[in-house]
């Protein structure tokens, strides 16, 4: 195995992305980093002990590579590669979801429901 490896080929290996072309992509679409400085370039060099930050999503990852892979393994084998050095923060528990459109009751475009019971009221059903 070489001593470095392409960010992309590495991504890829250690499942940041589901295809090599996705992982370029990331690469050099996203703001991503390797030690600090910036990189658009998918061949650009890593190496064990690098740090690589980008934006996953939701979440800014910054990851720690600890190994180099040969292939493209299953899932607790990519995890070996890498130690997250911030992990995402953990959902809500309790299955518990924020409410996305709230507001006052009465206030601007009623509800399906509410027009419902409007209609009820004026006797249109």
């Amino acid at each position: 195995m070489s001593e470095t490896l392409r960010v992309d080929k590495w991504l890829w290996y250690a499942r940041f992305a589901r295809t090599r072309s996705s992982a370029a992509k990331l690469v050099t679409e996203a703001r991503f980093r390797v030690n600090g400085q910036p990189t658009e370039k998918a061949h650009h060099p890593v190496r064990a002990g690098d740090v690589l930050t980008f934006a996953l999503g939701p979440h800014i990852r910054v990851i720690k590579v600890v190994a180099l892979a040969e292939r493209r393994g299953g899932a607790p084998e990519a995890r070996l590669l890498y130690e997250d050095l911030e992990p995402p923060q953990p959902r809500p528990s309790g299955g518990a979801t924020p409410a996305v459109a709230t507001r006052e009751e009465g206030a601007g475009r009623p509800t399906k429901r509410e027009r419902r019971a409007i209609d009820r009221l004026q006797g249109e059903e």
